[in-house]
């Protein structure tokens, strides 16, 4: 049987979501306002969000932002999923695994301005060694893979942890080598872990600005980069419509999380 909530719970509870995304609410409410600078309702538009459709420079920071979400998530991925497999599945010893084990949480809980600081030295003094990791697309990707890799191998050593070393001891009873057991067994059991680390990764670099800020070259602009440069020059209808397309599309990603990570009704049996 249910029980209702006391007020004392509910009330602050309904406060800060209000304080959430009430103001999410008004910019969605003024990207569809037909006025330029008048706060007052002029009628209902969507001439704000095909103008966005026509700006050239706005087409080039989306398909730079979906660039680099694309790829670093891809690389994160793969490389997320082996370190949350072979930290959960080998034995490396105390000392070893606790350092492992820090070095995963690590840029978890680092903030990103000093993540982002120590990715600024990293890349000066790697382009004393090559041309390559000058300021642009490729060490905005490396940035953030960087931060990516942990998000994705902790999803995934969490999807290990519900699934058990059972069914790997039975597939090794059954005379199954390393490779089958991974492609035939570990895989298919992994995919929703995997997936759903994905998705995160994606998330969080499709959102990301302060590290790509500090990484980013000339002609690597993304869109929270855009916004934030736009804001400069005051806010208009055009920024209210690109941060609720970007605010809309972190949110599906979120919900498709969500239900990749929710546990079946069968598992919960």
């Amino acid at each position: 049987m249910s029980r209702r909530l006391p007020a004392w719970v509910t009330l602050p509870a309904i406060g800060v979501l209000v304080f959430l995304y009430a103001p999410m609410l008004a910019v969605g409410f003024f990207s569809v306002n037909n006025s330029r600078f008048s706060l007052e309702w002029r009628g209902f538009t969507l001439k704000w969000y095909t103008g966005l459709f026509q700006n050239d420079v706005v087409l080039e920071a989306a398909r730079n932002t979906l660039l680099l979400a694309v790829i670093s998530t891809a690389v994160s991925t793969v490389l997320g999923t082996l370190l949350g497999i072979g930290m959960s599945r080998f034995d490396w010893g105390r000392r070893l695994r606790g350092f492992l084990d820090f070095t995963i949480y690590l840029p978890v809980v680092t903030p990103d301005i000093i993540f982002a600081a120590a990715l600024v030295v990293a890349f000066s003094l790697l382009r004393a060694v090559s041309s390559f990791f000058q300021p642009g697309l490729a060490t905005m990707i490396i940035a953030h893979v960087t931060f990516q890799i942990a998000f994705v191998a902790l999803v995934v050593q969490s999807r290990l942890a519900t699934i058990g070393p059972i069914i790997e001891e039975a597939a090794r009873d059954l005379y199954a080598n390393t490779w089958y057991l991974l492609r035939r067994v570990m895989l298919p059991l992994l995919m929703p872990g995997i997936v759903a680390g994905a998705m995160l990764a994606f998330t969080l670099s499709l959102d990301d600005f302060i590290i790509s800020f500090m990484t980013a070259g000339p002609n690597s602009t993304t869109l929270p980069i855009y916004i934030y440069s736009s804001l400069r020059r005051g806010v208009t209808p055009e920024i209210h419509a690109l941060s609720t397309l970007v605010f809309l599309a972190t949110v599906l990603l979120v919900i498709g999380l969500e239900r990749l990570t929710r546990p079946s009704r069968g598992n919960e049996q």
